[in-house]
Formats: structure tokens, sequence, C-alpha cells
């Protein structure tokens, strides 16, 4: 079981002081990324750096993931041999648009895991979806494999591959996105959506943090420190939201167990959708993490 995953925080694989800077944030989980943060030249010595500097982090930390290079590249192979070591407990998988491309990460992490002992299956993959092809076979990448945590969204080279420009509003990727968040939600898996890329602008990672969170996604990629406080803020519920799931939850459960089932709290119906969606709120609250935005 994959814990929640609010914010995931890119880091550059070859650069052992920001992977453990990183790790001393309150991300939910620190990316080392071996794809577009490391020139081609430099992936070998990054592989390195990047066993070196998950071997110095603490056990308690974030979840401690690696992005490899796409499987269509002839990098990846390696990007998996050489860091197996690091004990990463995720795999990023980018560009991925068939079950296939995972089953062949799978197929190799077995072979890893049972060389070192270990119980197969250990390390979870998190593919990215960020191309048409992907969006359209969402259903059997979800479904590809069971070492699936999560799914993620790419939008940048979404948009890059269908031809359309980035906007704020993000209409051009919305249809995509929805079919993300729907495509985790059928087969049980966390959603998370893309990284915000301007490094400026707060108030809009904040808005499109919020925008998100309402289509169903759970956290989002993010690609500066700053910016991780902003997202775990928006993907934690507050203690006025989960005082309410928790009056709503007892008050439909009374009428349901006085054989009576929609009921009526405070002049609106409530019925089993609203009591699901507020039993996955408190889910996503946990013990003890709910913010309190009253002050």
């Amino acid at each position: 079981m994959t814990p929640p995953l609010r914010s995931l925080l890119f880091m550059p694989a070859d650069s052992p002081r920001k992977i453990a800077r990183g790790a001393g944030l309150p991300a939910d989980a620190i990316i080392a990324d071996l794809e577009d943060a490391v020139a081609h030249s430099r992936k070998p010595e990054a592989r390195s750096l990047l066993v070196e500097s998950f071997r110095a982090l603490p056990h308690d930390g974030p979840l401690r993931c690696i992005r490899i290079n796409p499987v269509h590249s002839p990098f990846w192979p390696d990007d998996l041999l050489q860091t197996f070591a690091a004990a990463p407990q995720v795999y990023l998988i980018p560009k991925v648009e068939s079950a296939a491309d995972l089953q062949r990460v799978a197929e190799r992490l077995t072979q890893l895991e049972s060389a070192a002992e270990m119980p197969v299956g250990t390390v979870r993959l998190l593919p990215i979806v960020e191309s048409a092809a992907g969006v359209v076979n969402l259903p059997e990448i979800a479904r590809a494999d069971s070492r699936i945590a999560a799914l993620a969204f790419g939008a940048e080279d979404f948009a890059g591959d269908i031809g359309a420009q980035r906007s704020r509003e993000g209409w051009e990727v919305f249809y995509a996105r929805s079919a993300v968040v729907t495509a985790a939600a059928a087969f049980g898996l966390q959603a998370i959506d893309t990284v915000y890329t301007d490094l400026v602008d707060l108030s809009g990672l904040a808005d499109e943090c919020e925008t998100v969170q309402k289509m169903g996604f759970r956290g989002k990629l993010a690609i500066h420190p700053h910016q991780v406080e902003i997202i775990n803020d928006a993907f934690t519920p507050d203690l006025l939201e989960v005082a309410a799931a928790r009056r709503l939850i007892a008050v439909f459960e009374a009428h349901q167990r006085a054989g009576r089932g929609v009921c009526v709290l405070d002049g609106k119906m409530v019925d089993m959708p609203m009591y699901r969606a507020a039993q996955d709120l408190l889910t996503r609250a946990g013990s003890g993490t709910e913010k309190d935005r009253r002050n």
C-alpha cells in the first residue's frame, strides 16, 4: 500500500546536495531524475551519485523515487541495473504509452529483486502519461501490473504531442487530465497531476492545485522546493472539512441504522455518493494531518 502522495519533488539525480536538501523538506516523495535533468554524457555518473545520495538518506524521510529514462530510449536498462542498489521504493516511468512499456520494466525489476532475495513486487511503479497514445491506452496502462502505485499526468509533453499551446486555464489538457483521474479511480490508484512550470507565480500554482484537487487528483509533481508547502496545503483537508465530513457520516449512518435511506443535513440531501466522498476525505486527512484554515 503506497501512502498518500500529495507532493512529489523532482531534483537532479547528479546533485547529492539537492537530493539531501529535498529529503529534509516536507514533500511526501522525492524523485531523483535521470531523464530530463541529466545530460546524456552525465547519465553514468548521475547513476553512481544517486546511489551514494540515497544511501545517505534517513529511512524515515520522504518516499524515495527515481525517474528513469523512457523504455523507448537506450538508457533505461542501465538506469535500473545501476540504481537498484539505492533501494528506491518507487520508479517513475516517463512517457508510458502501453501496458507493454510497464511490463518490460516490471520483468527486469522481478529479476533484480529475485537476485537480491527480496519479495517480488517490493519496488512499485508510477507511470507518467504524456502523449495522446498514452491517454487512449489508459485502461490497459492502469491495470498493466500489480506494482503500479499511482498514475501521473505530464501536461507539457502531452500538449506538444497533440500540437496544443499551454495556457494558464489548461483547457487544452482538460480532457487528458479527466481521463487520467478517471482511469486512476477505476483501478483504485492515486492520480498525480502535472508540474506547474512557472516558478514565480505561486498564486497560480495554488489556484491550479485547488482546481485539480476538485477534479479528483490527490497530489501534484513539484519542480522547486518552494512549491511543496503550497501543494501540501491544497491536498490536505482542513479541520472544518474534516469536522463536516465526520458529521455527515454520523448522520447518514444513524439514518441507515433506523432503516431509512437518504437523509437531509443542513437543508441538503445526503445519499451514498456523498457518504463515500466524506469517507474519502477522512482517509486523505489521515491521523493528525488536517490543517486548520480558520486562523
